[in-house]
């Protein structure tokens, strides 16, 4: 049977966007801090790694909306980061998701107090998914999820993969592939690996089938990495909904800048294979992940 892969990501797209709204709906819409949170959060995006948990959830034979706490956790952290990625301070953009970014919308300290409440209040809602979700994991599994997704997203996986990521333009800096993949793997690639992990988490997968699931997503991470580096100099503006260019302007160091262009297009086509042989075994269940993989490295935003 042929798997509508548009279809399958609207639908959990506008199912997460319904909960995300939930969970934004619990305070006052006129406050500035709520709006700027509204501004960058409800701002649309792929919502690929909430996608890929629930990918993972339903792969592993369970009701992937058992993932959806772990989901909007994962999106609202993720958007902080986006949020002081943007800053002056940091990468200097004008435009997110085809919107101003969230300092020129409102001001500096309005987006990074925007972004901290973000990225705190995802932890409450981890805790205490009965303020909005009907259907959530047992407490033994949440503790599990907070522990593993705040690893991801702190100094042993975000947030230092950022601080090398900024310490690569100084002009002493190694530009070699080894590092450029550390990089990645911290600063994308964990955030996308424990979304495919905490769906298994929360759907009780045994640690063979996380194992896989673990290998399957730190390939498609790095991969979205790549492309996002190929996109910067390919890739149309209007479609992505922010400047192409910025990276060589920087000079900031990225794999066309690495290994060249054609080599990073195929680097990246290695990694999807890649990712798609480590969940070979599989069943039917699969089929979006195997499918979410084959959009990675066709997107075009």
């Amino acid at each position: 049977m042929d798997f509508n892969l548009k279809q399958y990501l609207t639908e959990k797209q506008e199912l997460v966007n319904r909960f995300l709204n939930l969970i934004l709906q619990q305070f006052n819409q006129k406050h500035e801090l709520v709006m700027a949170m509204d501004h960058s959060l409800m701002a649309g995006g792929k919502r690929l790694r909430p996608v890929l948990s629930m990918a993972a959830a339903q792969a592993c034979g369970k009701d992937f909306l058992i993932a959806l706490p772990a989901c909007c956790a994962i999106e609202m952290i993720h958007t902080y980061s986006l949020i002081h990625d943007d800053l002056p301070a940091m990468d200097n953009d004008d435009l997110r998701r085809g919107l101003p970014t969230c300092h020129k919308k409102f001001c500096e300290a309005t987006a990074i107090l925007a972004g901290d409440a973000l990225l705190t209040h995802a932890f409450n809602i981890m805790s205490q998914p009965e303020q909005v979700f009907k259907l959530y994991p047992d407490s033994q599994t949440r503790i599990k999820l907070i522990s593993k997704i705040s690893q991801a997203a702190g100094i042993q996986g975000m947030v230092e993969g950022q601080m090398l990521d900024m310490q690569s333009f100084q002009p002493k800096q190694k530009n070699d592939l080894d590092h450029l993949n550390k990089i990645h793997a911290l600063k994308t690639g964990k955030m996308i690996t424990v979304s495919v992990e905490a769906g298994a988490l929360s759907a009780g997968a045994d640690p063979e089938t996380i194992e896989k699931l673990i290998v399957y997503a730190d390939k498609i991470g790095l991969a979205f990495q790549v492309v996002d580096d190929i996109l910067n100099i390919e890739g149309d503006p209007e479609i992505m909904g922010k400047a192409a260019g910025s990276d060589a302007l920087n000079e900031k160091m990225t794999f066309p800048a690495v290994i060249g262009l054609d080599e990073s297009k195929k680097y990246a086509e290695k990694l999807i294979d890649d990712a798609i042989e480590a969940i070979s075994n599989f069943d039917e269940a699969a089929t979006p992940l195997r499918a979410i993989a084959g959009y990675i490295i066709n997107r075009n935003h």
